[in-house]
């Protein structure tokens, strides 16, 4: 008998090609100049949390600085807040990846909320003192809508590491 559900499948390993990949394509659609709606998500930090869940070896606090610089410049922003953001979400994904994965899809999208929620947070939090004014609970709709749109993401991203159900004898993989 042969079991039928995604979660019994076999992945592959991860191309570190293809997340390099994700992550540059997360910075281009950042770059977009619907960024600044606020409903939009973060991608650079949806996707950082997803590799940094699930491929800590891979991804960690070194993309997540780099890809926190060119936010930094792209957005004209303090430098470093973005950095600094991506940076304690990236150690926190880590830190809590070995967890995060024990749970279905849903429950994993409600652990990642709260990290997808630092990001602004510590943004805002450098700004504050710079004399910024608050711009009020809307700011922090995009990690809410980033958090719905896990299960999708997790899909996406792990759909060149599934490898099929019927196995072919003149297949390798």
């Amino acid at each position: 008998m042969q079991a039928t559900h995604a979660s019994s499948r076999i992945l592959q390993p991860a191309n570190p090609w293809f997340i390099r990949l994700s992550l540059l394509v997360a910075l281009l659609l950042n770059f977009m100049p619907t960024s600044s709606w606020l409903w939009i998500p973060d991608w650079v930090a949806l996707t950082l949390v997803f590799w940094c869940v699930r491929e800590p070896r891979y991804v960690g606090m070194g993309y997540a600085f780099l890809f926190g610089l060119a936010m930094d410049v792209a957005d004209a922003s303090l430098m470093g807040q973005h950095a600094l953001a991506y940076v304690i979400i990236a150690y926190l994904a880590m830190l809590l990846s070995r967890r995060i994965l024990w749970f279905s899809l849903g429950q994993q999208a409600l652990h990642a909320l709260p990290l997808l929620l630092i990001a602004p947070a510590v943004q805002l939090a450098v700004r504050l003192p710079l004399g910024v004014e608050f711009p009020g609970l809307p700011y922090f709709a995009g990690p809410c809508i980033a958090a719905a749109l896990w299960p999708l993401l997790t899909f996406i991203l792990l759909l060149p590491q599934y490898q099929p159900i019927e196995r072919d004898a003149n297949r390798p993989i």
